[in-house]
Formats: structure tokens, sequence, C-alpha cells
């Protein structure tokens, strides 16, 4: 299918709701209060996919999210039984509903941020929006499908406050800003909303969410019980020492051949330094520039790159091997090594237990035998930091504009999703928060 030919584009904004129309039987065993909530999040999907493409038309780069905060919050206001409390960590949102019966507080998140990234395609919706980054005015898009996360909770908020009366404990709704804000001394909006209390008052028990992609087939879930996207960490390398001739090196103390010795010295910390089983790791080298002419020896040289790991000992371990090799072989070169080293995402682990405790929601939401376990993923997501103490679940949505064929990778400028897949995400979220409500009393205990 061609994105940029008007069937495609019918196809695409239409959601292919025909093929979807009526709501899936309930599962065996579902309770009437999750039958009912799910009937009420399949009747939400028109109005699920209007907000969606209203925040597509109008995306707002990390920490900009205020339009977008205040679109979200003034659709919670119409929603019975929500509490709105605005402006946590800078644009995020918390909303809270308190259910008619006692129970467990379930957490549901959303981020809200797009990307610097021109969007091309040629659909009615489409963004044409300009932002502002690193100093430059740049084209700003959902190239990652933050809108539809956010419609989605609007959809399971909207329905699950019209079944607050036998709700048996309380639903935290949390809009997260700047996810896509990465590593650096700047957090990104998960740390910083668990920084401003968001898991407290009232006490959160667990945090679930999920992210939409492109892979086919369209409508699937994939989940993992463990470690299941990496941490991402950034570092960088500044090498000083004394600039010279080309001529005459020897009166010089040339950063770049210790540079290039750095770089390939880093690129045994994964073959030689750190546990394979106990989850992959990946360092890489992006960036390593030094010098302005040929006949120029430089003052300073730079490396960059980054860490992933589904690992944290490992992750350690990454991390301190670069410090060592860079100061040690800085030092035999008579240099001066300064390192740096920002952890932008944990390593995201869905807790096993409230993972199986959700697991046979996810097949509801979806249907028998599209939802699924699935392998790791090496992409990092910063819903890690909801983790540290509490236990999390997170689950990716797969929306191919396909079908069976994968589309374009989130962060792509053709990056698209199909519309109809929305109404799984939704019934994912809510069946979900009434699984884990629901569960035995002794679930902690269960392998």
């Amino acid at each position: 299918m061609n994105l940029r030919s008007p069937l495609a584009a019918l196809l695409l904004c239409a959601g292919f709701l025909n093929a979807t129309a009526s709501a899936q039987a309930p599962a065996e065993g579902q309770s009437a209060l999750a039958s009912r909530a799910l009937a009420l999040a399949d009747a939400a999907e028109p109005q699920v996919i209007a907000w969606r493409r209203h925040i597509h038309q109008n995306p707002e780069l990390s920490y900009q999210e205020q339009q977008t905060a205040a679109y979200v919050a003034a659709a919670l206001a119409r929603m019975p039984g929500i509490e709105v409390q605005t402006g946590i960590a800078r644009t995020g949102i918390k909303a809270v509903l308190r259910g008619g019966k006692p129970g467990p507080v379930v957490a549901l998140r959303a981020d809200m941020d797009a990307l610097p990234v021109a969007e091309r395609n040629d659909l009615p919706f489409r963004s044409q929006a300009k932002g502002e980054w690193l100093g430059k005015e740049v084209p700003v898009s959902h190239a990652c499908g933050h809108d539809t996360h956010v419609a989605m909770l609007l959809g399971a908020a909207q329905a699950l406050s019209q079944v607050r009366a036998d709700l048996p404990g309380t639903v935290v709704f949390l809009f997260q800003p700047a996810e896509e804000q990465g590593p650096g001394p700047v957090a990104s909006g998960a740390p910083a909303m668990v920084a401003a209390g968001v898991l407290e008052n009232p006490k959160v028990d667990v945090v679930m969410g999920q992210h939409i992609n492109a892979r086919g087939p369209s409508g699937t879930i994939s989940y993992r019980r463990g470690g299941f996207m990496a941490s991402g960490d950034a570092f960088k390398i500044v090498l000083k020492g004394k600039g010279g001739h080309g001529s005459s090196p020897w009166t010089a103390k040339d950063p770049t051949l210790a540079a290039a010795e750095i770089t390939l010295a880093l690129q045994n910390i994964v073959s030689h330094q750190v546990d394979p089983l106990d989850g992959t790791t990946v360092v890489t080298v992006g960036l390593l520039q030094s010098g302005n002419r040929v006949n120029i020896l430089p003052d300073t040289a730079e490396i960059g790159g980054t860490v992933r790991s589904l690992s944290k000992k490992n992750q350690k371990v990454a991390h301190d091997s670069i410090r060592l090799k860079a100061q040690k072989i800085a030092e035999s070169h008579g240099l001066v090594a300064e390192v740096t080293i920002d952890t932008g995402y944990e390593v995201l682990v869905s807790d096993p237990v409230a993972t199986q405790a959700v697991a046979r929601a996810l097949v509801a939401a979806a249907g028998p035998g599209k939802a699924a376990e699935a392998p790791p993923s090496m992409g990092s997501e910063d819903f890690g930091s909801f983790g540290k103490n509490i236990p999390v679940v997170f689950w990716h949505l797969n929306a191919s504009p396909f079908g069976d064929r994968h589309g374009a990778p989130n962060h792509s400028a053709e990056f698209a999703i199909d519309e109809s897949s929305l109404r799984v995400g939704v019934r994912a979220l809510v069946g979900s928060t009434l699984s884990y409500m629901d569960r035995p009393a002794d679930a902690a205990k269960m392998p």
C-alpha cells in the first residue's frame, strides 16, 4: 500500500472502522464488570480517534506540551468522578478516579511529547507544526505515536469513569511530558514525575503502560515477563592535550591517537567484560571528532556514544569500563580524559507476577492468539523509572497500516499506524486495570 495514494490515506484516516465495527465477545470467565467496561471502551472508538487526530495535528516537543496538556485536562474534566491535577513536572497531569469499592491503586501512563521530525505522508491531519529545539526552528510531528498513547488513555479514563461505582480500587491516570528528552543533565519526564510524587497520595501499587509501533500483524499485543526494554545511556569522553604542527608531532600531545585507541578499546567491553547470560548489552560509539586542518595537531578530541543493556549489573560494568579505559589510555598518552555518562532510561523490567496477572486481559483485549510473550527490545523507554520501588507492566501495541507486514519504524518521517488498533489499546488498558484489581489475594505468591 502506498501511503501517498488517496485510497491509502482514506483507509488510514478511517482507521479500518468497517473491519472492526463489532465488539469482540467477552473472554471466558470474564467478570460482568469487565464485560461492561470493555463494551464502553469499544464504544469510545470514534472519540478516541478524534482525540488522536487533534493531538497528531498539534504536536509539541518535550517540556513544551502546554496546549496538549490543556486539551487533555479539558477532556478529563468532562468525565465524572475524575480529579485532575495539572502542572506536574512542568506540563504533566495526574488524574485520580476513586472507585466505589475498596481495592488496589493502579496507575496508567501515557507520554505526550513529539519529535523534531518532518512528517511525510498525505494524511489530511498530518502535522504542519514548527517548534524550537536546540536553539533552532524545527518541524514537529508525532513520529513515535505518543498522540495515540494520550488518546487511548483518555478512552480508558472515560470507560472506567462510567463504571466507577462498581470499580474495586482506584485508578491514577498519568499524562507524562518529555519521554523523548533523552539522557542528559535535564531529566526526562518519567523520573521527573516520580520525583514530583505522582506515585503517592494515593500510594500506587502498580504502574501500567503501552507503546504503539507500526509492526505487524496489526492489532496484536506483545508483552514480556522480566527485562523488556534496555537502559539508554549517553557517554561523552573529552580528551585534553597539547596542539602542535603536523611536521613535528613529538612537540605536541596529540589526542587523536588516544581517541582512536579508546574507541577500539571500548569494543571489547561487550565481548570480554559483561556477562551475556545476564542480559544483552550494546556499547556504541557514534561520535568521534577532532581537529580542523590536516597539518594542525589539535588540543582536544571528543568521543560520544551510547550504552544499552537489559541488565543493571552489566550496565554498571559498562559504565565503569568506559571510565577506566578512557582515563588510563589518556594517561598513557600524557592526556587528561573527562568522562561524562548520563543515565537517561532505566532498564524496563515488567514485573513477572503483575504481568502474569494481566496476561489474560491482554488476550481478551486483542483476541485469541493475538497477544503473546515476545523477546526483549534494545530500544529504550523512560517508563522504567516508575519501577524502582513498585511493580510495572508494559506491552507493545502492534499497529501496522499494512496489516501483517511491518510499516516504517518509530521516529521515521514515514511512521504511520492503523487507527483501528487504538480500540485494542483502550481495551488493554481497561482490561488490565480490572484484571489486576480482581487478581487473587495470594497473587503476590505466584511463581
